[in-house]
């Protein structure tokens, strides 16, 4: 869309195509002035994103972690790969986000991390959510794969948690093909989050002239993205109002086209409260029944229509019953997630084809 190529070109021609060279720096600055944080690292990708965070907090064996069940592996494995116990929440059936509702009664001795996710791009409610893990001394990690330039009361998404994620995975509205960044809000976490990022050597220091050598103090792993990869996702930041605005006018396009048929039967259509501007990552619908979105999916596939359903509730999954959870745990999440279906939401989606979509899936509901 942008200068992609063109950075490649530059990166390949510097002869510094391993990490944090020139783009990765300029990609960190423009995160870094967009959400105000003290410091941005880009990552190989969101997961390894998180996984930093569990490294950087010191989570240990025993920990508790509440997230939300409907959510994505990655939000959970990052804590369960340092010893500590994922607890699933359940979701708000209107923004399909963590109840923040029900977070207290999860919350033990053991609990150490919150991780709001922002689903499609929408807000958590994080006044609620930071007021509880402040007065219970929690960390919250926000999970911000979706939503990158969102708000919440005027303030930019992944500035609220001590530390926030962000993907740059080709599903993303901005993409590198596999890309990450972690968002340090807490300044005293910078330092030992280079440290860590970097192998476990102060490196950093290093490049700064801050010392004459560098060594291995600390854990860590390599988490740097190439150069290339960095000059990718430079292009598409800085073209970030034109993707965004496109992307809202399809999305703004489906509520308004869906509003009424959603009405007529029965469907439900996604909520954005009001104090928060959204990214239009998804546009979702849910049926009114399980066989009901199973034939719809059906039915927008045999019109060669790529819509899709999203999460298996991780309480669900053969990974979540192995760490104690059971069918029941999560009501909201399991009927979210068994009639939810998603609509294609892409640059290249043109009007016609829109219109298309629109069409078979009315079609498919009378049809039903």
């Amino acid at each position: 869309m942008g200068d992609e190529l063109a950075y490649i070109q530059q990166a390949v021609t510097a002869h510094k195509l391993a990490g944090d060279g020139s783009f990765t720096e300029r990609v960190s600055a423009l995160l870094e002035r967009a959400l105000g944080a003290p410091r941005v690292l880009l990552t190989t990708s969101c997961t390894h994103a998180l996984e930093l965070s569990a490294l950087l907090l010191d989570v240990q064996a025993g920990d508790e972690v509440v997230l939300p069940s409907f959510t994505f592996v990655s939000t959970a494995n990052a804590f369960v790969l340092r010893g500590a116990r994922p607890v699933f929440a359940d979701i708000r059936p209107d923004t399909l986000n963590l109840d923040e509702r029900q977070l207290e009664r999860h919350l033990g001795p053991r609990t150490r991390v919150l991780v709001p996710v922002h689903y499609a791009g929408v807000a958590c409610e994080l006044d609620a959510i930071g007021a509880l893990a402040r007065a219970r001394g929690l960390a919250v990690v926000e999970d911000n794969a979706h939503g990158l330039f969102g708000t919440y009361k005027g303030r930019p998404l992944g500035s609220f948690g001590a530390l926030a994620t962000q993907s740059f995975h080709e599903t993303k509205n901005f993409s590198c093909g596999e890309g990450g960044a972690l968002v340090i809000n807490d300044p005293a976490l910078i330092e030992r989050a280079e440290i860590i990022r970097e192998k476990g050597t102060n490196r950093r220091r290093f490049l700064r002239g801050e010392i004459d050598k560098y060594s291995w103090v600390d854990v860590g792993s390599s988490y740097l993205p190439s150069e290339i990869l960095a000059a990718v996702l430079l292009a598409q930041l800085e073209k970030r109002q034109q993707i965004q605005a496109r992307r809202q006018a399809i999305w703004d396009r489906y509520q308004e086209r869906l509003g009424p048929v959603a009405e007529r039967f029965g469907l439900t259509v996604p909520t954005v409260p009001a104090g928060c501007e959204q990214t239009h990552h998804l546009y979702w619908l849910l049926a009114r029944t399980p066989a009901q979105r199973n034939a719809l999916l059906a039915h927008l596939k045999s019109h060669g229509i790529a819509a899709t359903f999203h999460y298996v509730p991780l309480h669900l999954s053969e990974m979540g019953k192995k760490l104690g959870a059971k069918p029941g745990d999560c009501p909201v999440a399991e009927s979210v997630a068994d009639r939810l279906l998603r609509l294609p939401l892409h640059l290249e989606l043109s009007e016609p084809d829109q219109d298309r979509v629109v069409a078979a899936l009315v079609s498919g509901l009378s049809a039903g």
